[in-house]
């Protein structure tokens, strides 16, 4: 495999892309794909760039992974492993901003203008990367903002696993884009794992293109950030594309997590899988904003959308509002919501059984969550997701024989 990281000029995009988000503005709740999420605040602050200073965690990283980046405030500090991978500035130039739509998305057009560093990886057709390829990236400092740009591209046929992992210290703002191409009968399995600090901003876009037979399964874990927007953007532009996108959001305290996303059904014979499931506690608040569009053309599609939500406190506000587009009728949709608390008859039920009320309790919060760290593929990102819901709700999730905290 080959990894790396771009270092292009792109002046004539980044100075477009610069401009545009001068037309556009920093969105307001008056924007209707924004009314749930105030960024005044991001807007009114200096933000600066940062040398990469900050030590990498070593819990962060896996050592197990068959190629590993690390990144520091937007810059490339470590490239491990990674034999194969052709990675080089014609493909960058091929597909950097194509996909990822920075004249209708401020914090797109932004991070394109921005961006110093990502990870450009390129699958050749047919080839198949063992194991998996991570990407962590570090922030540090207050003030301090960086823009990533990660492009993946998955040749025809080919196979790659991709991790995504955000963490940091400090009142940073990471403003991250990741474009995803799937050519024909491409199979990619992507995580995105964001554990920012509870003090950082954290604004993200994936932008997903699929071409003909391929199958994209892409799993947003939002554990950390005091304010985080995930934009899923997905486009099945191949006849007999399939996607899956599943979502776990836990949070605490005053924390503000908002899942948008949309699943453009382009072409026929496509499936398209969403499940989003939340945790909240405290005066936290999460949103799932999620749309399903079906063209006049796209006959025999099947979706799903469906969004689940668990209220620990009184406090805790969740927004959900599942929406499908359809413009032809030959087609399989369903979807759905639903938001509640902890289920008093399996409570009973436990403590019948002997069982602590605090840890019946958890044991039905991790079995909330376990629908979606279950269907985790890699095992040492499964086993990061837990570790770091325990350390972010300890009142809440058991521990787990052999597991620490």
């Amino acid at each position: 495999m080959s990894v790396a990281a771009p270092e292009h000029d792109l002046a004539t995009v980044r100075e477009q892309a610069a401009q545009r988000f001068m037309q556009l503005g920093w969105p307001t709740t008056q924007w209707e794909e924004w009314r749930y999420t105030n960024v005044s605040s991001l807007a009114k602050t200096p933000w600066r760039r940062a040398e990469p200073s900050a030590s990498v965690p070593e819990k962060s990283r896996h050592p197990e992974a068959a190629a590993e980046l690390v990144f520091v405030n937007g810059n490339l500090v470590e490239s491990r492993g990674g034999q194969g991978i052709v990675a080089s500035r014609p493909e960058l130039d091929r597909h950097f901003a194509r996909y990822a739509d920075y004249q209708r998305h401020p914090f797109t057009a932004l991070n394109t203008a921005n961006s110093t560093d990502g990870a450009l990886i390129v699958i050749p057709d047919g080839a198949v990367v063992e194991g998996f390829i991570h990407i962590l990236f570090v922030g540090d400092g207050d003030g301090v903002w960086s823009h990533p740009h990660n492009v993946i591209v998955a040749g025809r046929n080919s196979q790659v696993t991709v991790v995504e992992t955000y963490v940091g210290t400090g009142a940073y703002f990471t403003n991250t884009v990741t474009e995803i191409v799937a050519g024909d009968g491409a199979v990619v399995d992507h995580y995105k794992i964001e554990c920012e600090s509870l003090a950082a901003s954290h604004i993200a876009t994936l932008q997903i293109h699929q071409e003909r037979s391929s199958s994209v399964t892409s799993r947003q874990i939002s554990l950390g950030g005091g304010l985080v927007r995930n934009e899923v953007n997905v486009a099945l532009a191949g006849e007999g594309a399939s996607v899956t996108l599943d979502g776990l959001f836990a949070l605490t305290g005053t924390q503000h997590v908002d899942n948008h996303t949309v699943i453009d059904h382009v072409k026929p014979h496509c499936t398209s899988l969403e499940l989003y499931k939340g945790v909240l506690d405290g005066k936290s608040r999460g949103i799932f904003d999620g749309r399903i569009v079906v063209r006049e053309g796209a006959q025999k599609t099947s979706s799903r959308q469906t969004n689940h939500n668990l209220l620990l406190s009184e406090t805790a506000i969740v927004d959900s509002k599942p929406t499908l587009e359809i413009l032809n009728d030959d087609v399989k949709c369903n979807h759905g919501s639903t938001i509640g608390q902890l289920n008093e008859e399996a409570l009973f039920y436990l403590r019948a059984r002997g069982i602590e009320e605090a840890e019946a309790r958890s044991l039905l919060v991790l079995a909330f969550a376990g629908e979606i760290i279950d269907r985790m593929k890699v095992d040492a990102v499964r086993t990061h997701v837990r570790r770091v819901m325990f350390e972010a709700m300890p009142q809440h999730l058991p521990k787990r024989p052999g597991e620490t905290r």
